[in-house]
């Protein structure tokens, strides 16, 4: 093991960590049994659809997996039972153990788009979970006090807000922790939200008997708005199952303060490497040229490489060269008036990419719309809509109009 190359790789985009003190000592002990490390993550089965988001700690994860350490996953079967409560202002519907059994195989194949399945073990926490009896319940329960629980920003806020606390969210926490103890994890990871969570795996596993876990703790990911998490319900998301060409184009659209976070949260590039792309920035090099090496090199983590090359051929020509792209998205217009304007906008509007009518025609008065190539400022102006005529609205945002 090459201690300093691994902790260089374990912290890239790290948002927050063990102190490296501990962290060495922990890889030097593991060294020295001549085992790899047990590097713990608990999936919680309750959103089964992955973006990049998602896949932060998952890529950081196969990063470590790359150098020969062992990845342990945990699905949350028994756990998602009762759904994880970081971050709510109220209890979590608990999901039947179908809908669990369910979101977990849709999670698993996902999964192993990032992670080597062969270098992966997969457990279900209700191996040991499930086969509790209240006396274990009550001695887990034992190593916790109520004053340490209501830390949790969430059950604090609660709290003193008088809004309702079930006695059951409590359990969440204590069950991922003693998830690390039957594992015996060397390091768990997880997102910032999930900090109490795992430093309760700490403290379990010191009552225990065990040598605490080490942890690394990554940011949440800004979307393709720079602004937000990335949440599919916000539709700032780069879905890991999207077509190559869809997931190159958005990741063009992440803004330029943006471009080195992402190439330290979601893609593999060797940290040397991005500090390389660093210099090209302040060196004054184009912005977009670099982030077109970013867009490709996501892309081909998720696909083949010759999608990724199709995928930056079809940008290049929809967005440098401002021609349409063999799939383009095709739009259905209704004549639901006798304006053919009227018709046009709201076939717009109904793409769900602007926010009103108004943002659409403010967007023809400004000639930033083409139909069939030409510049249309006038809408009154436009005589009739042909089946598959292409419009275009901004720098490459192309769709082919069916008329019914």
């Amino acid at each position: 093991m090459n201690i300093d190359d691994t902790i260089k790789i374990m912290l890239k985009g790290a948002a927050d960590h063990t102190a490296i003190d501990e962290i060495r000592e922990k890889l030097k002990k593991i060294d020295a049994e001549n085992r790899p490390m047990r590097i713990k993550l608990g999936l919680d089965p309750s959103a089964p659809d992955i973006h990049l988001g998602h896949a932060v700690v998952l890529r950081k994860i196969k990063q470590l997996q790359d150098l020969g350490h062992q990845v342990i996953i945990i699905i949350g079967d028994f756990t998602g039972m009762i759904g994880d409560p970081t971050g709510k202002s109220k209890a979590r519907n608990q999901l039947s153990k179908e809908q669990v059994e369910a979101n977990a195989k849709t999670y698993q194949e996902q999964i192993f788009k990032i992670l080597n399945p062969k270098q992966t073990v997969v457990r279900y926490n209700s191996e040991w979970l499930g086969k509790m009896n209240f006396r274990d319940v009550i001695e887990l329960s034992a190593k916790c006090t109520v004053a340490r629980i209501l830390e949790r920003d969430d059950f604090k806020n609660r709290y003193e807000t008088g809004k309702p606390i079930s006695v059951h969210e409590f359990f969440y926490p204590l069950m991922q922790a003693y998830d690390s103890v039957q594992i015996e994890a060397d390091l768990e990871l997880g997102g910032t939200d999930q900090t109490f969570n795992v430093l309760m795996g700490r403290n379990i596993q010191k009552d225990f008997g065990q040598d605490p876990q080490i942890t690394l703790f990554m940011p949440l990911l800004e979307g393709t708005d720079g602004i937000e998490k990335m949440s599919k319900s916000l539709g700032n998301y780069i879905g890991i199952n999207e077509d190559a060409g869809v997931m190159y184009t958005k990741v063009m659209k992440v803004p330029d303060e943006l471009i080195i976070k992402y190439y330290e949260l979601c893609t593999d590039v060797h940290p040397d490497n991005i500090e390389k792309v660093k210099e090209r920035l302040k060196a004054g090099e184009n912005p977009r040229d670099i982030k077109m090496e970013l867009a490709k090199e996501i892309t081909r983590l998720y696909h083949s490489e010759d999608e990724a090359n199709k995928a930056e051929e079809s940008f290049k020509s929809a967005f440098q060269q401002q021609v349409a792209p063999d799939d383009t998205p095709e739009i259905t217009m209704v004549n639901n008036s006798n304006s053919i304007a009227n018709n046009l906008v709201d076939t717009i509007l109904a793409t769900g990419k602007y926010q009103s009518k108004g943002e659409i025609k403010r967007l023809f008065a400004q000639g930033a719309v083409k139909i069939n190539g030409e510049r249309v400022q006038e809408l009154n102006n436009i005589d009739s809509i042909d089946n598959e005529t292409i419009i275009q609205i901004g720098k490459g945002n192309f769709y082919k109009i069916i008329v019914e």
